[in-house]
């Protein structure tokens, strides 16, 4: 799908940010109870990530992981692409989509698969305890988002109350880990914040779909060389952490994110992943057996009413 006229002005893009300024064309018709919905829904998909991943790492390597669930992603996400017959964007998004590629795509999952080689998944939750607070910073610098003081006080305050449980889940151990989860935060918090942007021009499943398909012609090789020279030990935990990371997390967990940013603005939307860490530790509790201490239902509190702060804020 196109935009109805290729003469926006960035400028005009830029100031979209609040649900009101987006054109209904643009944003999908989407309300703001359904925007606040639908990315409820991609923070409860990436809050699968990390427990995923560590299923997948049990049958394949880092490299293999990664590049397979992004040939995966990119198979499944064309195929939606052509069955719709949807026209390629405009030329002058694919330096955007190219951001939304790197940062999303490749970056992000990339770095937390080495992480999580050595780190647990409650550790490695910290990243996403602080990537609100960095794609809020990062789209008010990049699309000019003014968000109010309330709104930046209690991003603060929550980002703090999950990266202080996380940490101390993790047992206030920093491990070489540290540098790619950090990493991982700048480059995702950098592919949200151009994906928000451009899921204000096109729908957003189609944000995340073109930058899928942009990867293709390097992701095939890549996952060929890497099996070539990782092995492979298929098992049940293995084959259902790459199917997951690749159909949930890499297109379904995004279309229903971009969505909703789209539809309630990248600094609200940002702010529903304060839950995320909780989430992913209740996963890693069933899914892996790691153990929660009592400070779980404290920081749940303050994390949900950080986000209603947040949710009320105008911006």
């Amino acid at each position: 799908m196109r935009t109805k006229s290729s003469a926006i002005a960035p400028d005009r893009i830029a100031a979209a940010t609040t649900p009101s300024a987006v054109p209904e064309a643009h944003a999908g018709g989407v309300g703001t109870g359904a925007g606040l919905l639908q990315a409820g829904l991609g923070v409860v998909a990436f809050s699968l990530t990390f427990p995923a991943t560590a299923w997948g790492l049990e049958s394949f390597g880092p490299w293999t992981l990664v590049a397979v669930r992004s040939v995966l992603a990119a198979l499944v996400a064309g195929a939606c692409l052509l069955a719709l017959r949807v026209a390629p964007p405009a030329h002058r998004h694919w330096p955007a989509l190219a951001v939304v590629a790197a940062g999303v795509v490749v970056g992000f999952p990339l770095l937390t698969t080495l992480a999580l080689e050595t780190s647990t998944a409650a550790h490695a939750a910290v990243v996403v305890g602080l990537l609100p607070l960095t794609t809020a910073l990062l789209s008010a610098l990049r699309v000019g988002a003014r968000p109010s003081r309330t709104f930046w006080a209690a991003a603060l305050v929550g980002a703090a109350a999950v990266a202080a449980f996380t940490v101390q889940q993790s047992g206030g151990a920093l491990t070489s880990a540290d540098a790619y989860l950090f990493g991982a935060l700048l480059v995702c918090a950098a592919g949200y914040t151009e994906g928000g942007r451009l899921a204000r021009i096109m729908p957003g499943w189609q944000v995340i779909g073109w930058a899928l398909v942009l990867c293709l012609p390097i992701g095939v090789p890549a996952a060929a060389l890497a099996l070539a020279y990782e092995p492979v030990h298929l098992g049940l935990h293995g084959v259902a952490g790459l199917l997951w990371v690749a159909a949930g997390s890499q297109f379904l967990g995004l279309v229903v994110w971009y969505r909703g940013m789209a539809a309630v603005g990248i600094p609200k939307a940002s702010q529903l992943q304060l839950a995320q860490p909780l989430l992913t530790l209740v996963w890693s509790v069933l899914l892996l057996g790691e153990h929660l201490t009592p400070a779980a239902p404290l920081t749940a509190v303050a994390v949900l009413v950080c986000i209603a702060v947040t949710q009320r804020a105008r911006g």
